[in-house]
C-alpha cells in the first residue's frame, strides 16, 4: 500500500503585491539582496551606492564584482522592456566603464533581447550585457519567492570557467600562473562549499570574496616577501568608519583567535584608509605545483575558518 503525496500548485504573483513601487520599493530591497542576483549571473556583487547619478540620468544600482573589482551597472524596470531604458542602460555602461550590464524588467521585448545579444557579439569579454526577466512565484500558501531568469546573456558565459584562448590574450605569463592558481581556488569554494558564486578568476595576486556586507571582504593573496595571505579587508570608503569597526573586533582578540585556533595579524593600518585582520604562510606563485596545491588548500581552510568565525560577528557589528 502506497501512500499518495500531497503536492502543492505553484502560482505566479505580481511583483507589485511585493514591492509596489520600482524606485521605492523594488530597487532597494535589490540592493540588500544582490547576493540573488549574483547567483544567477555567477557573480559575487558588493553594491556601491544607489540611485548613482550620470548626468541627469540616476542608475539604480552600482555594483562592484569582488572576484574581478570590476565595476556592475545594474539597471531595473517594471513592465516590459522599452528603448528609453535601454538608451540610458547604454550611458551608464560608458558612464561608470562598465565590466557587466544588467538589465531587469518584467517582461523583455524580442528586439530588445537582440540587441542586447548584438551587443555581446560586438563587445567581446569585456563587458558583458544580461537580460534578467524578475519574478515571484508562491507554493500553495508560501511567502512568495523571487526568481531571476536569464533571457540574454554572452554566448560564453555558460562556460565562463573555461579558459578560452581570447581570454588570456595580452597577459603576461605571470598573470596567467595566477588566473590559474585563483580559478581552480575559485572552483573549489564554489561547488564544494557555496562561499562564492564567483566563476572567473582575474589575472592578479589576489582574489577577494563577498561577506554579504558592503566594505568588507574575504581575500586571498601572494603578499610581499613570498608569503600567502587569507585576510578580512574593512574598507567601506570612509577611514573612520574603518578604524572604529576594527578596533570593535580587536576588542575581542582573545575570543576570536580561541575560536580560530591560530594567533592571527591585526594590522589597523594607520596610514591608510583601509585594515585589515590576516593569517600568512610561506608561499609563492613560483613555487612548483604541488606547493601550490599545499597553498591552495590552505587558503581554501583558512577561508573557510574565517566565515565560520567572523561570519555572526560581523553581521552583529554592521547593524
Amino acid at each position: 500500500m502506497t501512500t499518495e503525496q500531497q503536492l502543492g500548485t505553484i502560482e505566479k504573483v505580481s511583483i507589485r503585491q511585493v514591492w509596489p513601487t520600482e524606485d521605492g520599493h523594488f530597487t532597494p530591497w535589490l540592493g540588500e539582496n544582490l547576493d540573488k542576483l549574483g547567483a544567477e549571473l555567477g557573480r559575487d556583487l558588493e553594491v556601491a551606492e544607489t540611485e548613482a547619478e550620470v548626468g541627469p540620468f540616476k542608475l539604480d544600482v552600482r555594483a562592484r564584482d569582488t572576484s574581478t573589482d570590476g565595476q556592475v551597472v545594474i539597471e531595473n524596470q517594471f513592465g516590459q522592456t522599452d528603448h528609453t531604458h535601454l538608451g540610458q542602460l547604454l550611458t551608464y555602461a560608458g558612464g561608470f566603464d562598465a565590466q557587466a550590464v544588467v538589465w531587469i524588467a518584467e517582461s523583455f521585448r524580442d528586439e530588445h533581447r537582440q540587441a542586447l545579444d548584438f551587443l555581446n557579439l560586438r563587445t567581446g569579454e569585456n563587458t558583458q550585457f544580461f537580460g534578467v526577466e524578475i519574478e515571484l512565484w508562491r507554493i500553495g500558501k508560501s511567502d512568495p519567492a523571487p526568481h531571476f531568469k536569464l533571457v540574454a546573456f554572452p554566448n560564453e558565459w555558460r562556460n565562463q570557467t573555461a579558459t578560452a584562448t581570447g581570454a588570456t590574450a595580452g597577459v603576461s605569463p605571470r598573470g596567467k600562473r595566477y588566473q590559474s592558481f585563483f580559478q581552480a581556488l575559485i572552483d573549489m569554494l564554489r561547488e564544494r562549499h557555496r562561499f562564492t558564486n564567483a566563476r572567473r578568476a582575474g589575472t592578479r595576486s589576489w582574489s577577494s570574496f563577498s561577506t554579504g556586507l558592503a566594505g568588507i571582504g574575504y581575500g586571498a593573496s601572494f603578499a610581499q616577501g613570498k608569503r600567502a595571505r587569507v585576510d578580512i579587508y574593512i574598507d567601506n570608503g570612509d577611514k573612520d568608519w574603518n578604524k572604529r569597526f576594527f578596533d570593535d573586533l580587536e576588542e575581542a582578540k582573545t575570543d576570536i583567535e580561541a575560536r580560530f585556533g591560530e594567533p592571527l595579524s591585526w594590522e589597523r593600518l594607520d596610514d591608510k584608509r583601509a585594515s585589515r585582520i590576516a593569517i600568512y604562510s610561506d608561499g609563492s606563485i613560483d613555487d612548483d605545483d604541488e606547493s601550490l596545491e599545499t597553498t591552495r588548500q590552505w587558503m581554501v581552510d583558512r577561508l573557510l575558518k574565517f566565515r565560520e568565525v567572523f561570519g555572526p560577528r560581523l553581521n552583529e557589528l554592521a547593524n
